[in-house]
């Protein structure tokens, strides 16, 4: 069993920054991704940030320049550092893995979600 663990989001004021951190914890032989995603009422989850295993990211076009995402691979978390928020960036962000539990399979993890708002 692999488990997801988000913290840091919040209430903040258009302009601010917020950090969120992800823990994945378990049984975990190696990790291929590790990004997030954010997903609004009604909307489909979408793809903020994405990192992979040799440093490859990958980001949405609404968020370049504005946000960055790193990991530790020593302790398997994976951070975003959100600045310039903006109130289109209100949603619950959801951490997400592409984690080998298993020496010949991966599978695909999620965090339970952590709500961010910008608002004034």
């Amino acid at each position: 069993q692999v488990q997801l663990v988000e913290s840091g989001g919040g209430l903040v004021q258009p302009g601010g920054s917020l950090r969120l951190s992800c823990v994945a914890s378990g049984s975990i032989v190696s990790i291929v991704t590790m990004g997030w995603y954010r997903q609004g009422p009604g909307t489909q989850r979408e793809l903020v940030a994405s990192l992979n295993s040799g440093g490859a990211s990958d980001y949405a076009d609404s968020v370049k320049g504005r946000f960055t995402i790193s990991r530790d691979n020593a302790k398997n978390t994976v951070s975003l550092q959100m600045n310039s928020l903006k109130p289109e960036d209100t949603d619950v962000y959801y951490c997400q893995g592409r984690i080998y539990s298993s020496w010949t399979r991966w599978d695909e993890y999620w965090g339970q979600g952590t709500q961010v708002t910008v608002s004034s």
